[in-house]
């Protein structure tokens, strides 16, 4: 194959699978938005912890997740949203994704805004009793959106 690329693949190795440990935790799931999706995302995120090593983050991240999906539901029910759990820089990054629809105005998003973020007041104090941090931000697509986040150290 004449100025064809051609990709050999590396010698294989015999390690085997790459088990769970705090580095390597980075999922993401698709909610189908249901109120029940609290209760899908605390157990999703204590068994992930559990299994990556950070079982001392367990019930705060949890808590966490809960409230994140709550809130969701609170603002948009019935609607898709996304789950990540991630372990980057000595951190742990619980954000979720919702379809929480644009508003026109801006004063009507910041009254919104301010109004989900009132609503969070359990995760803002768990969050930042573990000594972490917490926010929203509107997802910068045509359909709207929110993105919400917890942040918690060891």
């Amino acid at each position: 194959m004449k100025g064809a690329l051609r990709c050999l693949p590396a010698a294989a190795t015999t390690a085997g699978p790459i088990p769970p440990a705090t580095e390597n935790l980075s999922y993401s799931m698709l909610l189908p938005g249901g109120a029940y999706c609290a209760g899908l995302a605390r157990q999703a995120v204590r068994t992930l912890l559990t299994r990556h090593g950070l079982a001392e983050l367990c019930e705060t991240a949890a808590l966490a997740a809960s409230e994140l999906v709550a809130g969701a539901y609170r603002f948009t029910p019935d609607r898709e949203m996304v789950l990540r759990v991630r372990w980057q820089y000595d951190a742990l990054r619980i954000v979720l994704y919702d379809q929480h629809p644009a508003h026109a105005a801006p004063t009507a998003a910041e009254e919104c805004r301010d109004r989900r973020a009132r609503s969070m007041w359990l995760l803002a104090a768990a969050v930042e009793a573990h000594g972490g941090d917490w926010g929203l931000a509107p997802v910068l697509t045509p359909g709207g959106g929110t993105k919400s986040w917890a942040l918690l150290h060891r």
